[in-house]
This record gives C-alpha cells, structure tokens and sequence, in this order.
C-alpha cells in the first residue's frame, strides 16, 4: 500500500510542524530509524487522541504505585484507520529491537501499536504481544455501476427510508458540491476548517488540529484530498474532508455551521460511497463509531491494536482481559451483521 497516505513524510511532518504533535500536547516524537525502514514512534504522556480506549490500564498501574505514563505509541495521530505502520523492509527483530531501546531510553511503560492491517499484524505474530479487538464500520464496493445499483441491493423499505434522508436535504435547499483536492480554493479551506473546529468549539474544546496543518497538506498530497461542501443560499453551511489511495476512501473530519435534518449523513456518507464507486475505490472506512452506520451499509469488521506492557504481570492480564473482550467484540459483530438493510438473497 504504497499511497498509504498517512505513514507519508508529508502527512506526518504536517503534523508535527504545525504543532499538533509536539512533547508538550503529549506526543513527543521519537521515531526508529534503520537501513531497512522506519517506525513511527510517540512518547505519550496521555491517551487522547488514538481511539483504542487503555483509560482502565492506565487506573490499574497508579493504583498499584506504578507510572503508566510515558507509554510508547506507534500509530497515526489522531487518525484511527488501519493501515500499514513501518515504512521499508524492517524484520520484525530488528523493529523489536528498536522499539525497547526507546523503551529503555524513555523509561515508557510499554509499548501500543494501534490500528495495524494484516501485513504488519503477520509480521509480528511472533513477538510477545496482546492483540486486542474492536468493531468498527466500512462499506465495501461490491462492483455496484453507481448509487442506485448499491441501493437496488437494499430491503424495500430500507431502500426507501434512505431515498427520504437524502430528498429531505434537498428539500431543505441544501446544494452539494465535491471537489478534488487540486481545485480546492484557499476562501474554500477556509470554510472547511471553520467547520471543523466549531464540532469542538461547541463542546467548548479546541480542535486537535490547527489550520496551518490541513493548509500543509493542500500544498503536498491535494491528489489524495477531496472535499465535500454543501452550501444553501449561496451561503457555505457544511464540510466534509476525505482522503484516499488507489483501494481505499477515507473520511476524516466534518462540521456544520448550520443544523440541517440528514446534512451528516449526506456529506460524510452518501456522498462519499457515490466517489467510491464513481473512482472504482474498493473500501470506504467513514471513521470509527456509529451503530447508525449499519443500516446506510456498512458493515461490521474486526480492528486490532497490539499491546505490551513491561510489567510481567499487567502484561498477562491485559492478555486474559483481551482474550475475553475479543468474546463480546465477536458476538456484537455477528448481532450487528443481522442488521444490514441489503436483501437476504443478495439482489
């Protein structure tokens, strides 16, 4: 997956040079570099921002007199979406080598690696680490020719329910426009990010990305960008930045400036599954949560993250815990299976 685009330089030191990761938000980095490759590496000094939820562990550890924190991280900032993790040919010894050196460098607690796609999660099955378990949504291009093939292979009445969500945006005046990345105007970054940043603004949060960092990446990966807008009476409303490679869609970030009855699900949803298809794009991962995702089509998959902890005897229980959680992970995915909206005999 070489167009990957969040393991790229372009992506990562966007990042870091317009200060969303730096030691003092609690993303220090410290990356291991070899001949043969490159792992991304943070020294965390919290959790926020990695969506594998370790809060528990983290309790565990104080109230045992131990420092959970530094912990070292290998992972996307603020980016939970599989992938691959190293860049190069790295053996998995030389990656472990690298990685308790930091540990022992740092002091770190032990070592997370979160959201790994089946190539890297193979090339580690040797290592002695905890695998655990989520259940997150994609949609997956099952060859539809466009939007109403896909929808063809709907329930009636879910078939139905979905064609009012989307005419109920356009009642309501609602204007959609997508844009490739190269053509995206600064006066239309400009409204994106203001989008984005009142989705925390209003939880009275400040963004985790400020907007030199999405103004980095319109300069070096606009190819792997496209943007959503939606507007009424001429008047910007609403955002929705995608990226993308070659396989994959991904959706990243949405905001509103206006309350419109199915706008989310419009611009974050439909519209992206429409490029999919329209770009013979084979995965479209929406981002993670959201039961709602089930019935608009996405369906149920299995995520990793892979853990290990220096304490011999956390380690073991976080291996027993995961073992355990991956039971109930299983039986959600399989309940939340027999709620898909498509046909029973396939259509």
């Amino acid at each position: 997956m070489t167009d990957y685009p969040f393991l790229k330089d372009s992506y990562l030191s966007a990042l870091e040079h317009s200060g969303a990761v730096t030691a003092e938000r609690g993303w220090q980095p410290c990356h291991s570099a070899g001949e043969s490759g490159w792992v991304p590496l943070y020294l965390r000094s919290h959790s926020r921002g990695e969506y594998v939820f370790d809060y528990s562990w983290a309790d565990a550890y104080q109230r045992h007199g131990l420092a959970y924190y530094p912990k070292l991280v290998t992972a996307i900032p603020f980016t939970p979406v599989t992938g691959p993790r190293w860049r190069g040919s790295l053996e998995p010894t030389r990656l472990w080598e690298g990685v308790q050196e930091r540990m022992n460098e740092t002091g770190a607690s032990g070592w997370h690696l979160l959201f790994p796609d089946q190539a890297c999660r193979d090339a580690l099955v040797d290592l002695p680490l905890a695998a655990r378990q989520a259940c997150h949504f994609r949609w997956l291009n099952r060859d539809y020719s466009d939007f109403e093939d896909y929808l063809a292979r709907f329930q009636s009445r879910k078939r139905k329910n979905l064609r009012k969500e989307r005419q109920r945006v356009a009642e309501q005046g609602v204007i959609i426009e997508r844009v490739a990345g190269p053509l995206v105007s600064a006066e239309q970054w400009r409204v994106f990010y203001q989008c984005y940043a009142s989705t925390y603004l209003k939880r009275g949060q400040l963004p985790y990305l400020g907007e030199d960092f999405f103004l980095q990446l319109a300069q070096t990966m606009a190819s792997q960008i496209l943007l959503v807008l939606a507007s009424r009476n001429d008047k910007p409303i609403a955002a929705a930045l995608y990226f993308l490679d070659a396989q994959q869609l991904y959706g990243r970030y949405w905001g509103c400036l206006e309350e419109v009855d199915g706008l989310h699900f419009e611009l974050c949803y439909y519209q992206g599954i429409e490029h999919a298809i329209a770009a013979g794009l084979q995965v479209f991962d929406p981002g993670v949560q959201g039961e709602h995702k089930i019935l608009r089509g996405f369906e149920p998959v299995i995520t990793w993250s892979l853990h290990y902890l220096r304490e011999p005897g956390f380690q073991n229980a976080i291996m027993d815990f995961c073992q355990e959680e991956a039971v109930h992970v299983h039986r959600y995915r399989d309940e939340a299976m027999t709620l898909l909206p498509f046909r029973k005999d396939g259509g």
